[in-house]
C-alpha cells in the first residue's frame, strides 16, 4: 500500500462536473494498492495517518495530529502510484492491484480512518477525477507499507 499524503488548506475531487468530495484543512491522500496488500496494511496505514503530527502548535512546531486540529481527509484512489517507468516511455502498471482486490481494500481504508474519528471525504474508485489540492507548507510525505 502506498500513500502520497499532502497537508492541505483545502482539497476537492470533481467527477463529471460534480464535486464528489471536498475538505478544508487536513490531508489529501492519494492511495494505491499492490497485489500483496492485505487488511493488515490498511489498518497500519490508517493508524499511522491518524497519529502523524504534521500541524503546528502554538509555538509553530509540527506537533499536532489531525484529530487535534479538527482536520479531515480527502482520499483519492490512484493506481498509477504503482507505475513503473524505468524502461521505455510507457509506464507499466503490472504492480498495481486489480480492482477486484483493490476496491475492498480501498473501502476498508475509508472505514478504518472513520473508526479513528476522522472525517473522510472521497473520490470514486476507478473514475476519471479532477483533484484540486491546495498544498499547505508545502508538506508532502510518501508512506509505503507492503507485506
Amino acid at each position: 500500500m502506498r500513500v502520497v499524503l499532502q497537508r492541505v488548506s483545502r482539497a476537492s475531487v470533481t467527477i463529471e462536473g460534480r464535486v464528489a468530495g471536498a475538505i478544508g484543512r487536513g490531508f489529501c491522500l492519494l492511495v494505491g494498492f499492490t497485489h500483496e496488500d492485505t487488511p493488515a496494511e490498511v489498518d497500519w496505514m490508517a493508524e499511522k495517518i491518524a497519529g502523524l503530527r504534521l500541524f503546528s502548535d502554538a509555538a509553530g512546531k509540527m506537533n499536532l495530529a489531525l484529530g487535534e486540529t479538527g482536520g479531515a481527509v480527502l482520499v483519492v484512489s490512484q493506481f498509477t502510484l504503482y507505475g513503473e517507468a524505468t524502461k521505455g516511455r510507457r509506464p507499466s502498471f503490472i504492480d498495481a492491484a486489480r480492482p477486484e482486490h483493490a476496491v475492498p481494500l480501498y473501502e476498508s481504508f475509508l472505514a478504518a480512518l472513520r473508526r479513528r474519528g476522522i472525517e473522510v471525504a472521497a473520490g470514486e474508485f476507478g473514475a476519471d477525477m479532477l483533484v484540486e489540492i491546495h498544498n499547505d507548507g508545502p508538506v508532502t510525505l510518501i508512506l509505503d507499507r507492503s507485506p
